[in-house]
């Protein structure tokens, strides 16, 4: 279905068309490109980091930077239940096992529950910053030292909060912050670390290119193509996100005061702006009538068939995953949009009556 107000929608009104044309004309268009490097550099030093790779997804940044910092069978690294599946399948996907920690009020991983998942099997945490909201890095951080563990950051929905762990890692898909289309960063300030990602994301070829390949590896490769898009969207991305810092201050004060709505902890960038709704699926059939789409919150990773544990629906994540959903969040919304949404869900819990269902409960 096509939604007039959809979900999300790429900003692409930077250089984006010129550096692709460049990209075509000169022929490189392969990963072999020389604006990977230009966007690789250009992240890294908006940063404040020294090294970037790029790759194919977000979720291959996760996978090359577990598989960087030698993690694999036998190993437990500790994931947030309330993530996105990508962050679990990345640990699976090195033979190694994810330990689900829940969540906080603010979604994010409670750094109050970590020590207790700690065992002598566990090498690293993930902390993920859930929607735009930065994790208690400087907590998460100390765990990591007195454990001696290594941190690989979740940051596919973070553009802009800055990385502290040994491995940051974010997505570049078309709904996030920035986008390639497709396509992913590792950043770190190691050397050895940033030529293992940058080894394990091109197949592990010698130097000598010889056919011969000493490890499991990867085509994790970013093309040139897309790096150009995504070159374009970091020279933006102070613009990018004071125009959603906007955005987020706009659905603040157009939600207000709306019985039936529970506002969420504030976000340190935004990329979905996340509530708490009564009566939410009767809410996202009215506002679906008014072209209007909402996506649901991720559902706790040990209610995944991969996952499963039973006692899933004791979770702090799965209370919130009742409930909660994400309203059109993008660059391009507009005051004039925002106040027809906001006027929609405003209308609905004004003059919509409670069905039986909502009764009931």
């Amino acid at each position: 279905m096509s939604f007039t107000h959809p979900v999300s929608r790429p900003f692409l009104t930077g250089k984006e068309q010129e550096y692709v044309a460049a990209t075509i004309a000169d022929g490189w268009i392969s990963s072999q490109s020389p604006v990977i490097g230009r966007f690789e550099r250009a992240f890294a030093d908006y940063n404040g980091v020294a090294h970037g790779v790029a790759c194919s997804s977000g979720t291959a940044a996760l996978t090359l930077a577990l598989r960087a910092l030698g993690i694999g069978p036998g190993d437990e690294v500790i994931v947030p239940e309330f993530t996105m599946v990508a962050s679990a399948w990345a640990v699976t996907y090195t033979g190694a096992t994810p330990v689900f920690v829940d969540c906080g009020d603010d979604l994010n991983i409670d750094v109050a529950r970590i020590e207790e998942k700690i065992t002598p099997r566990t090498k690293a945490l993930m902390p993920v910053h859930v929607y735009g909201r930065r994790c208690d890095m400087d907590a998460i951080m100390d765990i990591a030292f007195q454990y001696n563990l290594r941190v690989v950051e979740d940051s596919a929905e973070a553009h802009g909060i800055r990385p502290v762990g040994d491995i940051a890692c974010f997505s570049l898909f078309a709904n996030k912050i920035i986008t390639a289309g497709e396509g992913g960063i590792c950043l770190t300030d190691d050397p050895r670390l940033a030529g293992q990602l940058a080894h394990l994301r091109g197949m592990a070829f010698t130097r000598e290119h010889s056919f011969v390949h000493k490890k499991l590896a990867y085509n994790f490769r970013m093309t040139g193509m897309q790096a150009a898009v995504a070159l374009a969207q970091v020279e933006q991305l102070d613009e990018i996100l004071a125009t959603r810092k906007e955005i987020e201050r706009r659905y603040d004060e157009g939600l207000a005061g709306i019985d039936g709505i529970t506002p969420m902890p504030a976000r340190d960038v935004l990329w979905m702006y996340d509530i708490r709704a009564e009566r939410r699926e009767e809410l996202r059939e009215f506002l679906t009538a008014a072209s209007i789409e909402t996506r649901l919150f991720f559902q706790p990773m040990s209610r995944q068939p991969g996952y499963f544990d039973a006692n899933w629906p004791a979770l702090n994540a799965a209370r919130f995953a009742a409930d909660g959903l994400y309203l059109p969040t993008h660059t391009g919304l507009s005051a004039a949009d925002q106040e027809y949404i906001t006027g929609k869900v405003r209308e609905f819990y004004e003059t919509v009556p409670a069905g039986p269902a909502a009764e009931k409960e």
